[in-house]
């Protein structure tokens, strides 16, 4: 399998349902081969794609790839996911995708944590224990969200 002829099928596919490719991986394992396609999008509030989104792309893309010769005669296990919420955010998308979201950064070998109120150009607003800082993404050496179990709203 050829990741580049692989990529031509799929992102054309995945625009007409509205989502972008984040990420493709083909692994050997055995005799088969899995394809890992990882996806991303606005979905229809922003906040990212609906696992309903994820399903129809899925089956389209299933079907093209057992049409196309870029699958070659090996055969494949297809796996189509979101970008899911442990993936690292690194564009500013990513930020404006998860507004709202509490946010741990690396700034240097500084960590903050803090709410995201919004993100535009190359940059992310902050809300850390209510002030809020805007921070350039280039001095962000890594950003992950943080899972929130009982967040209490106000």
């Amino acid at each position: 399998m050829q990741e580049r002829a692989l990529v031509e099928v799929v992102e054309p596919i995945l625009a007409a349902h509205g989502l972008e490719l984040d990420a493709l991986d083909v692994t050997p394992v055995g005799k088969r081969a899995i394809l890992r396609i990882t996806v991303d999008g606005d979905g229809p509030e922003g906040k990212g794609p609906l696992l309903d989104d994820i399903a129809a792309a899925s089956q389209a893309v299933s079907a093209a790839l057992d049409e196309s010769a870029a699958v070659g005669e090996q055969p494949f296990t297809l796996e189509l996911s979101s970008r899911g919420v442990s993936k690292p955010l690194t564009e500013t998308k990513h930020y404006r995708r998860n507004a709202g979201r509490l946010v741990k950064l690396w700034i240097g070998d500084q960590e903050v944590l803090g709410r995201i109120v919004g993100a535009e150009d190359d940059s992310v607003a902050l809300d850390v224990k209510g002030e809020v800082s805007r921070i350039p993404l280039d001095q962000v050496t890594k950003a992950v969200v943080q899972v929130e179990l009982n967040r209490k709203e106000g």
